[in-house]
């Protein structure tokens, strides 16, 4: 199946630059180029995109307002936006996660990565590999309280399901929760789904945010702070 990309940036050459690369790929076709957040938006229902590459900073509406009108519209359920940031501005890149967004991405990435990325997104995979973007939500973890609001909706997690999502938090992939808790990948899969809809989020990355926002997973806290236990429901 074609993966289809709508592209939204406010410089031509950087559209180019990506159409280019990604023209490479027979899987994947760019359906359309926005120059700024509103064109998105508009694009976005016109040409139903798979995946969306959103600059941050546009003219007008920028890529996290239009993020989060893409991501909320019931019109494009299967939509997915991926960040394009230069790692100057990793404060609006926390927004943008925040705002709905599946993962990010600097705009000097290497073409294999792109293609990579586009296909894991679009698959309903998130971009935390190789552990990025939790750096940026750990740094911003730090500066703010916890919210009362996410820990109650984690309160409808079971034992289990609480575990798995921490070590997706600490970045973990599906096959190493899997050993981690001495259970199968298909298990641990079916614990993140369920999860994912039970806590009513898109994708890991946004079960990342509500990790850390809940307090389940403190900044900087060491990966081995969950453990198997094969008796656990």
């Amino acid at each position: 199946m074609t993966i289809k990309v709508l592209l939204a940036d406010d410089q031509a050459l950087v559209r180019a630059g990506f159409r280019s690369l990604l023209a490479r790929s027979r899987d994947i076709t760019v359906v359309g180029e926005a120059a700024d957040g509103d064109e998105a938006v508009r694009l976005a229902v016109r040409t139903r995109p798979d995946v969306i590459l959103m600059d941050i900073r546009m003219p007008g509406t920028d890529g996290i307002t239009a993020t989060r009108r893409i991501v909320t519209d019931q019109a494009l359920p299967g939509c997915r936006v991926i960040i394009l940031t230069t790692f100057d501005t990793e404060e609006h890149v926390f927004a943008a996660l925040r705002a709905g967004a599946s993962g990010f991405l600097t705009k000097e990435v290497e073409p294999a990565e792109l293609r990579r990325a586009v296909t894991a997104v679009a698959a309903g995979d998130a971009l935390l590999s190789p552990g990025v973007t939790r750096r940026v939500i750990e740094q911003f973890a730090h500066r703010q309280d916890l919210r009362p609001d996410a820990a109650q909706r984690l309160a409808a997690l079971t034992v289990r399901e609480s575990e798995a999502v921490k070590l997706v938090a600490l970045g973990l992939s599906n096959h190493e929760i899997a050993e981690r808790l001495v259970i199968s990948p298909l298990t641990a899969k079916t614990h993140i789904t369920r999860a994912l809809a039970k806590l009513d989020v898109r994708d890991r990355v946004q079960l990342v945010i509500l990790a850390y926002e809940s307090g389940l997973v403190r900044p900087g806290g060491p990966p081995h702070q969950v453990t198997g236990n094969p008796s656990a429901p």
